[in-house]
């Protein structure tokens, strides 16, 4: 585009001081110009348009009505989860109730088996008085929500930099090839579902994944982080929460992986400050 505006800029230029063969002559040159630029152009601009665009941890982030979807569908959170509703709304002043929003939508994904309909959202916004827009904005920002069904078992893959150069993508391969899943696809069973999740906090202890527990609804709720990971290691807890065999947690413990840790320290022994650091070897020139 950017040539063929020069072109006809020195068409323009040229009309006061040659003769009309000559400007028909520069206007065919701009114009066999122009097509020879679109036509190597234009197959790039094809490639980059099909390209596929990043997934995060959602797929969709606008509703769809469907039967087990529906915005005049009736919702409500069991007379349990309402004694914890009123625990939520006695942490705020009475007049600041829309600040409840994120634990209430978290509360009703927990109820609802991993996923927000409509309908929830919808009854937040009631409880808090706001216009149901508001709680929509929350919902699709926050990756945590999921709007969509889910696996009982919601397993996420940190994707930021610093899992994936420890190889969180090689993670996230090696869970979707053992489940025969897509990312956000839900197992034949129900019982598992894959997806991406940004930043969860702990690079120091890359690469991680985050199993959500949603196979007990709200009571039994658990969203556990196991750090330090392996493809075979996170194909090997997943099994085990597959098969709710509780001797295998002592292996794979909730946290790091790597026995040399503890929590996010070093590996190995652990240091002082008792007395003079060691300086890191990038600024001992002799060690370099």
């Amino acid at each position: 585009m950017f040539a063929a505006r020069l072109a006809w800029g020195a068409l323009r230029s040229c009309n006061k001081v040659i003769d009309l063969d000559c400007r028909k002559q520069i206007k065919d040159q701009s114009l066999s110009f122009f097509i020879i630029i679109y036509s190597c152009v234009l197959p790039w601009i094809d490639q980059v348009g099909s390209a596929s665009s990043r997934a995060f941890s959602t797929t969709l982030n606008y509703h769809i009505e469907t039967k087990e979807n529906k915005s005049d569908s009736h919702w409500d959170f069991t007379p349990r989860n309402m004694e914890i509703v009123e625990k939520i709304f006695s942490n705020y002043p009475s007049n600041y109730k829309q600040s409840a929003v994120i634990p209430l939508l978290d509360l009703a994904q927990q109820q609802h088996g991993g996923w927000l309909p409509v309908s929830a959202m919808n009854e937040v916004a009631r409880m808090v008085g706001v216009a149901p827009i508001r709680v929509y904005e929350v919902a699709t920002f926050y990756s945590m929500f999921n709007l969509k069904k889910v696996g009982k078992y919601h397993i996420l893959v940190c994707g930021t930099t610093p899992c994936m150069i420890r190889g969180s993508r090689e993670v996230e391969a090696a869970l979707l090839d053992s489940l025969q899943v897509k990312r956000n696809e839900v197992t034949r069973s129900g019982t598992f579902s894959v997806g991406e999740m940004e930043c969860m906090g702990c690079c120091v202890n890359a690469p991680m994944i985050a199993i959500a527990d949603y196979s007990h609804g709200a009571e039994r709720y658990t969203y556990n982080y196991y750090e330090d990971v392996t493809p075979e290691m996170a194909v090997d807890i997943v099994e085990m929460h597959r098969r709710g065999d509780s001797t295998s947690r002592n292996l794979y413990p909730v946290g790091t992986q790597d026995p040399r840790r503890l929590r996010c320290g070093p590996s190995g022994k652990c240091t002082t400050l008792r007395g003079v650091p060691k300086a890191p070897p990038c600024r001992d020139l002799d060690a370099c």
